[in-house]
């Protein structure tokens, strides 16, 4: 296996190559509020990423990914912040589906989805959130029921999804759906995997504060899709599920916070431009901002221990249930809380160093701290709110009481 170093001057040399013409106009664009920038062209980008043997570095050589451990995929991602290369398209295809289909679908699941997923030709979105399922998953109403043969048969798909992201650039959809009636909670849920070009699916976008419109309502009325496109078994899909979450929060974070030091670094600039940094109160919290990042690095670089993490199946013993999946939730909330909150906390720290500038557009569109401070609202509710996350914490990890929740 290339070293890491070796490994990392290559995809440094590639970028400084490739992201060149029509490519370096896409520099820094894309991620969490901006996905509607340049999308198409940042397709363009993450197919040319995956004829270069650069997307799924971490899948295994036989499901066509490159094997890598987790420090050769930590370099990449900092080069690839360093470069300012354009967010990717492709991540919950190539992070979340892929993963997943590898650790729990069918040999003909592999072989349909993953290729397509590798050279960035289907996107993919979650069909989780419900109105009345967001941060309590379990409530989940959607239905799907079997219709005809088990084999060749069809699963008809009733109910809404909502905040789903990027929905209307997918060509498919992962579903947690309930497949058995009057069942409850994590009981009688299958993971389906469903084609959204079909008469049975509409797309609403969500417009945001920001004026965008990433998230979106998916609505399914008898929607189907084949009867062997559950992953795992049927009735199962909550261990299904939850380990799609496993693979949510990896070693891309790292990438984030490299991002989140440009912001910074942005910021600092814009103090000492307009005369802010001389309050002391401001540099005390640029100060403090700096050491949260640190903080946050080095919690990451701490908890992202082994290759079990990366490359382990959550359906092993110990992988999603017991002690060690209880400690690996912990780490996962704890990571979520840190980046969160810190990520909010620098938005409201941008428009206190703007001023009363923050408080009014410049021609028709917000500038970057503006759209900072209104999409990093979000930060602490997506993915699992600060709420959420505590449980996790006081529940899994401390072992304190269980919150009281319905059956």
């Amino acid at each position: 296996m290339i070293t890491v170093e070796a490994f990392r001057a290559e995809v440094r040399d590639w970028l400084a190559e490739n992201l060149v013409g029509e490519f370096a106009a896409l520099k820094g664009l894309g991620g969490p509020g901006r996905e509607h920038e340049a999308f198409p062209e940042r397709l363009a980008w993450n197919r040319h990423l995956a004829a270069a043997g650069l997307t799924c570095l971490g899948w295994p050589v036989e499901h066509g990914g490159r094997g890598l451990s987790v420090a050769h995929r930590v370099a990449f991602y900092e080069e690839y912040a360093r470069a300012d290369a354009p967010d990717k398209v492709n991540h919950l295809g190539e992070e979340l589906v892929g993963p997943t289909l590898i650790a729990f679908g069918t040999t003909a699941q592999q072989q349909r989805f993953l290729p397509a997923i590798r050279e960035v030709t289907e996107l993919w979105c979650q069909g989780y959130s419900e109105p009345g399922a967001g941060s309590d998953l379990a409530n989940v109403a959607t239905s799907a029921a079997l219709c005809g043969d088990p084999e060749s048969g069809d699963w008809i798909i009733n109910g809404q999804k909502v905040w789903t992201s990027l929905a209307h650039w997918a060509q498919w959809c992962f579903v947690l759906a309930r497949s058995e009636p009057g069942s409850k909670r994590h009981a009688g849920l299958s993971y389906l995997l469903v084609p959204l070009d079909q008469p049975g699916v509409e797309i609403r976008p969500i417009v945001q504060l920001t004026g965008d419109s990433e998230f979106n309502e998916v609505f399914f009325t008898d929607a189907r899709t084949d009867a062997d496109l559950v992953v795992g078994d049927p009735g199962d899909g909550w261990r299904v599920a939850m380990g799609t979450l496993q693979f949510e929060r990896g070693v891309s974070t790292l990438g984030q916070q490299i991002r989140y030091a440009r912001e910074l670094s942005g910021l600092v600039e814009l103090a000492g431009r307009n005369g802010s940094i001389d309050d002391p109160s401001i540099r005390e919290r640029l100060t403090r901002a700096w050491a949260g990042l640190q903080k946050m690095r080095s919690y990451a670089l701490a908890t992202m221990d082994d290759e079990s993490r990366s490359n382990q199946s959550p359906s092993s013993p110990g992988s999603s249930s017991g002690w060690v999946g209880d400690i690996r939730a912990g780490q996962d909330s704890v990571s979520k809380l840190l980046w969160a909150n810190w990520h909010r906390d620098l938005g409201e720290l941008a428009m206190t160093i703007k001023g009363t500038g923050g408080l009014v557009l410049d021609g028709d569109e917000f500038d970057e701290w503006q759209r900072l401070f209104l999409f990093s609202r979000a930060d602490t509710i997506y993915g699992g709110s600060n709420e959420v996350q505590r449980n996790i914490i006081a529940e899994r990890v401390l072992g304190l009481p269980r919150e009281a929740r319905g059956s």
